[in-house]
């Protein structure tokens, strides 16, 4: 029953995303609608928009729609994206000083550091434990993965199967991936798994 309300509230909080999302998508092409009929007065550098005035709307345009992409994808990639345009928006609109300039600069290097030597797969992964005696395909059902299974398999004897294929010890940690999710043995109660991981990743 746990898992149960603990999946559907996260399918709540998916739906409003979506929702906000799909709000912030509408606003943005109301505002796009709204630059493309001002662009006659960009001539005139007493009237709005002129071009710094256009270069910052598009820039938070953009970053609007980095955040829509950052809704429905959960994945570090687009987190990136978004801190990537904020800071390039500061360095490009702010003249005020150098140094500023330069703290910028260095926070872009910084990012570009973190994608490359600290992203990791583990970083977009959705983890749920159920207890070894759930039904496979109840599992599947709930989680929408596809672990493959027979007629009435639990978890465990999944698991157990493939464990025993590779030749590795049922112990806290030991691992089997599918092409969508992966089974992980997370408590074992007098030698045998009571309690197991269901990890899924997310694109």
């Amino acid at each position: 029953m746990k898992e149960l309300i603990s999946h559907l509230l996260k399918q709540v909080a998916a739906i409003l995303e979506y929702v906000i999302a799909f709000m912030l998508a509408i606003g943005i092409i109301l505002l796009c609608l709204r630059m493309v009929c001002s662009l006659q007065y960009i001539p005139n550098l007493n009237t709005y928009p002129n071009y710094d005035d256009l270069l910052e709307v598009c820039f938070n345009l953009i970053i609007g729609v980095e955040l829509i992409r950052m809704m429905y994808s959960h994945s570090p990639s687009t987190v990136f994206e978004v801190l990537l345009f904020a800071i390039a928006r500061h360095i490009i609109m702010d003249h005020t000083s150098i140094y500023s300039s330069l703290i910028g600069v260095c926070s872009i290097a910084v990012l570009f550091a973190t994608r490359k030597f600290l992203f990791s797969e583990f970083d977009i992964a959705d983890e749920t434990v159920f207890r070894a005696s759930t039904k496979a395909k109840v599992v599947n059902k709930i989680l929408s993965v596809s672990i493959p299974h027979e007629a009435d398999d639990t978890l465990s004897n999944v698991l157990l199967r493939h464990l025993e294929e590779q030749n590795i010890t049922p112990r806290v940690g030991a691992c089997y991936y599918f092409h969508d999710c992966g089974l992980r043995v997370a408590k074992l109660h007098d030698g045998k798994i009571s309690r197991i991981q269901v990890i899924r990743a997310i694109h």
